[in-house]
């Protein structure tokens, strides 16, 4: 592979960014924000792609190649300011999909007050808002695998773990659909963003989406992680609300998913970092359509590992596949009829120092050149898992992309 020797300036700008979203491209936008603070890409300087089961591990190489090959003048110093690359990883080994790293023509980005601009190669593409593009709504469809078909896959799951080839399995299923020609995807991510304002909304390589679950973050030498597993719709009113939270609190069914999906990230974690942690006991996570239960990770790097290095060490977590990890990946090969492509699998950004965030791409969909629109859902099957329960799960965990294109 030719390592390119980039050129990398980034200044502050003394004017405030009131949002990232009107400067993408409207139809291959690239973003990683919550709270409205995060970065954007505009255009393309480099593009990365890998395949196959050391997907991610290549990907942590080259970077460290490329970011040691660059020249980089940073004076805002900043989590996100500086050479940053995009990414995006499929979930399996076998997946037609390509993993990429993008590194942008010009990055902007806003953190606790702070504005900035980075361009690599001395770009000189403007950044300026442009108008949205006209409205569309888009209805999703049953895809590969229907209600019937997925109930039917719990229940064979739910077999398996009876029988005791695995503790836990994570399936999902997919809706379809198709964006008109012109179609602006920064409406999408607006919706996004402005109704689910506490999750990671991101945009890579046609892949967007809004995550409420970080793989791993990574600065200044402190490794963190949010771990969600075990969920429950909301209440219709605050009484009822409050007794969906009590009841996802006290599940059984629910507190198990969750045990095992802690225990592989503190596992996959153990062996980079120090005094890692995870919250005594899971706390509830309040999203405009549901609790999950949620568990805080964190320790201290102490072998110099990236924020890419982690991610390859965590993925996949038990809360997007399953433990034992391998049985379940079998599992999800003989009862899922679908490539799950880029979902589930990390996206998020790396500098060149080795910090970063990745979330999970959760609450997601991937939009294909040729407009076609694929979205998942998945939820986590344990020994007392109900098809009929499942279903309605991810029925809930669809409702934030649907409404989004619709």
């Amino acid at each position: 592979m030719d390592i390119p020797a980039l050129t990398v300036e980034t200044h502050a700008v003394d004017h405030e960014i009131a949002s990232l979203l009107p400067i993408l491209d409207p139809r291959t936008p690239l973003l990683f924000i919550r709270r409205g603070d995060g970065v954007a890409g505009i255009g393309e300087a480099l593009r990365l792609e890998f395949r196959g089961p050391d997907r991610i591990r290549d990907a942590a190489d080259a970077w460290r190649a490329v970011a040691a090959a660059a020249a980089v003048t940073d004076s805002v110093g900043l989590s996100g300011s500086g050479l940053v690359a995009f990414g995006a990883f499929a979930f399996a080994d076998e997946s037609e999909a390509v993993s990429v790293l993008i590194v942008p023509e010009v990055i902007v980005g806003r953190r606790d007050g702070v504005n900035w601009v980075t361009r690599v190669d001395g770009s000189e593409l403007a950044v300026e808002k442009r108008p949205l593009g006209d409205e569309y709504r888009i209805a999703l469809h049953q895809g590969g695998l229907d209600g019937a078909g997925y109930q039917a896959a719990v229940g064979e799951a739910v077999r398996r773990i009876r029988a005791g080839e695995l503790s836990k399995v994570v399936l999902a299923r997919d809706l379809v659909g198709h964006l008109p020609e012109q179609a602006d995807l920064r409406r999408v991510l607006s919706e996004l963003a402005l109704g689910y304002p506490d999750t990671w909304t991101f945009a890579v390589d046609g892949l967007l989406g809004s995550s409420p679950e970080t793989l791993v973050r990574v600065s200044h030498g402190i490794v963190s992680a949010r771990v969600l597993a075990g969920s429950i719709g909301r209440g219709t009113d605050a009484e009822a609300d409050h007794d969906a939270a009590l009841a996802l609190a006290t599940s059984t069914k629910d507190l198990d998913e969750h045990r095992f999906a802690v225990q592989s990230v503190l596992a996959s974690l153990s062996g980079h970092a120090t005094g890692v942690v995870a919250s005594e006991l899971p706390f509830a996570l309040k999203l405009p359509n549901i609790w999950h239960l949620a568990s805080d990770v964190e320790g201290t790097l102490s072998d110099g590992s990236s924020a890419l290095d982690l991610a390859a060490a965590l993925h996949p977590t038990a809360a997007v596949a399953g433990a034992p990890r391998e049985a379940a990946l079998g599992v999800i090969r003989d009862l899922e009829p679908i490539d799950r492509r880029r979902f589930a699998g990390p996206v998020g950004w790396v500098d060149a120092h080795g910090g970063g965030k990745w979330a999970i791409a959760l609450r997601s969909a991937e939009v294909a050149r040729d407009g076609r629109i694929t979205a998942y859902a998945g939820a986590g099957i344990v020994a007392d898992s109900d098809p009929a329960r499942e279903l309605a799960e991810t029925r809930l965990k669809f409702r934030p992309i649907v409404e989004a294109f619709g």
